[in-house]
């Protein structure tokens, strides 16, 4: 008997997703179980219906691909459809996952959908590869303007305007914010690296801060510092990181 593959489609543009509905009902190798028009009902969708394969979008407003993939705990076998230049089509070749740059044809979808379909047949996944340019997209430098994280069953997309500070715990940072704590899977360096530099400033090997939530720099001993935020949190600042904030804050 022929496996089928139940298949789900997250794509933000409503002609696109007509396109590809339109093509897949040709192939008798996929179910289609659903369509979602925006990132955060494609990732209820993908929790509650669990796909064998997700035809994603990578850029969406609400809610990007690579936004999504960051909050599942498990992926499906994933084919993007993507409008990204050349330079960043490389990125999804050397990770070895499916793509579809658009606009694109019946035989090209069918390639695509041919190699995942050898991949099942063999049960070789291609999730290394997933966790690979998810953890590229992580480190590319970006301008980031927020920060998606999952809390139990509810998705929160912060502003990083309203970030307090950010402090590391491993492989994950918890991130203080005016709405709470928020854990995720990332790391600090990674953060500092796209976060706007004029408004926060890693202060600790820990800590990350928003300057204009310090409230003041207090000493205790002779060349201990830490922070006390506007919120009333206490922030270590490390010797070698005091000169340079009190630069910063022209103290």
């Amino acid at each position: 008997m022929k496996q089928v593959l139940r298949a789900l489609i997250i794509e933000d543009e409503e002609p696109a997703r007509a396109l590809l509905s339109h093509f897949l009902a040709d192939f008798d190798i996929i179910e289609l179980i659903g369509e979602c028009s925006d990132g955060f009902s494609g990732l209820k969708a993908i929790q509650e219906l669990r796909p064998d394969l997700v035809f994603l979008d990578i850029q969406m407003p609400k809610l990007s691909g690579f936004e999504l993939l960051e909050l599942l705990d498990e992926w499906p076998e994933i084919i993007f459809t993507t409008a990204y230049d050349e330079y960043a089509i490389k990125a999804f070749e050397l990770n070895a996952v499916d793509y579809l740059m658009k606009p694109f044809s019946k035989d090209r979808l069918r390639s695509a959908v041919d190699k995942v379909i050898g991949r099942t047949h063999t049960k070789a996944g291609v999730q290394p590869q997933l966790q690979q340019l998810v953890s590229a997209w992580q480190s590319e430098p970006k301008k980031l303007e927020r920060i998606a994280v999952k809390s139990g069953s509810k998705i929160h997309l912060i502003p990083v305007e309203e970030i307090e500070h950010i402090e590391s715990q491993d492989d994950y940072v918890m991130i203080y914010c005016s709405a709470g704590r928020f854990l995720k899977k990332e790391t600090l360096s990674d953060l500092e690296e796209n976060l706007p530099k004029e408004r926060f400033m890693r202060v600790h090997r820990s800590h990350i801060v928003n300057l204009d939530q310090i409230a003041r720099i207090e000493q205790y001993g002779k060349e201990s510092y830490e922070l006390l935020l506007k919120n009333g949190n206490r922030v270590n600042v490390s010797k070698s990181r005091i000169k340079e904030l009190k630069q910063e804050l022209d103290f």
